[in-house]
């Protein structure tokens, strides 16, 4: 990465968070920061890393502001439930631009936070605006955690906002991410419910797709949706080696942008819109955007373009 601030990869460059947690090894001794290569071809998630590592991570880059806000009343239920102590040393998986790891952080104050994505770009942002809020307890790495050697026992709490939908064997890596964590350490996640819960995904679909019929949705494999059913999800965790599997529902809005303008193009960024685009000649792409902005335009409030969404805390301990 070129140009990247001066601030430190791992929560052990910044001072010495042995020192705030007792009794464990440091956050930031993690290994051989090359040894999961997350692009390499032949590394289990590779697709989803030259995804994230690519058009999607740059996109969301670009956006920052709007993606750090979209869900803002679910990421405050979130940071609630995670109860990070001020000398956690806390794992956060699948970070993107770091909001729900500087939370982390800021919360750990004795403590320190680890975020870790597949996007070279999102984590420099991250970096950066760590640097900017003075955070000294927070570090970032790019690494895949279905297959990153984690300090076994490392962390007291794993966290991850939307971002551990997309393994390609959910069962090892979380059973990765468990032995990262102390014995009665806990696991906090937020993703979202099955699609036909959320409005944020079925309206802006039917919107482009129009009279064309919709492509079936994944069955199986990574998608935004595959952890949504609670009875797969329990039997993933518990497979995994995790006990005290629980669920909360939470129904919020998301926010994508002040205005219609600023939705289009975050939304026409999506990895679907673009999917459902790419399969049009110009003339039928150019009436589903007429289309997507006609339905974004509709959901335009006073607090901006709102859709419904449906999203599960789910929470777990390691024995």
């Amino acid at each position: 990465m070129s140009d990247a601030p001066d601030v430190p990869d791992a929560p052990d460059a910044a001072g010495d968070p042995a020192s705030r947690a007792p009794g464990g090894p440091r956050a930031g001794a993690l290994g051989d920061p090359a040894a999961d290569r997350p692009g390499d071809p032949g590394c289990p998630n590779a697709a989803q890393a030259a995804e994230w590592d690519g058009p999607a991570g740059a996109h969301r880059t670009r956006h920052a502001a709007v993606f750090d806000a979209e869900t803002r009343p679910h990421n405050e239920r979130f940071r609630a439930a995670t109860g990070v102590g001020r000398g956690d040393r806390v794992l956060d998986i699948g970070c993107g631009t770091g909001q729900s790891t500087r939370d982390a952080a800021r919360a750990a104050v004795a403590g320190s936070a680890l975020g870790i994505d597949l996007s070279a770009q999102m984590l420099e942002h991250a970096r950066r605006v760590s640097s900017e809020e003075g955070l000294t307890n927070v570090g970032f790495q790019q690494a895949d955690a279905q297959v990153h050697r984690f300090p076994a026992g490392g962390f007291d709490v794993a966290i991850s906002r939307f971002g551990s939908m997309f393994f390609d064997d959910p069962v090892a890596a979380f059973g990765n991410i468990g032995q990262a964590l102390r014995p009665g350490g806990r696991l906090v996640l937020m993703v979202w419910q099955a699609r036909e819960h959320n409005a944020w995904s079925t309206t802006i679909r039917e919107a482009v797709a129009g009279d064309a019929d919709l492509p079936p949705p994944p069955g199986t494999g990574p998608h935004p949706f595959s952890l949504g059913d609670p009875a797969v999800t329990g039997g993933i965790l518990t497979a995994a080696g995790f006990t005290e599997v629980g669920f909360a529902d939470v129904r919020e809005p998301v926010y994508y942008g002040p205005d219609a303008a600023v939705a289009l193009d975050v939304v026409r960024g999506l990895r679907s819109t673009k999917d459902l685009l790419a399969g049009m000649d110009a003339a039928a792409a150019e009436n589903a955007l007429d289309r997507l902005r006609a339905t974004l335009a509709a959901h335009q409030t006073g607090a901006g373009v709102l859709f419904d969404a449906r999203t599960w805390i789910i929470t777990a301990r390691r024995p």
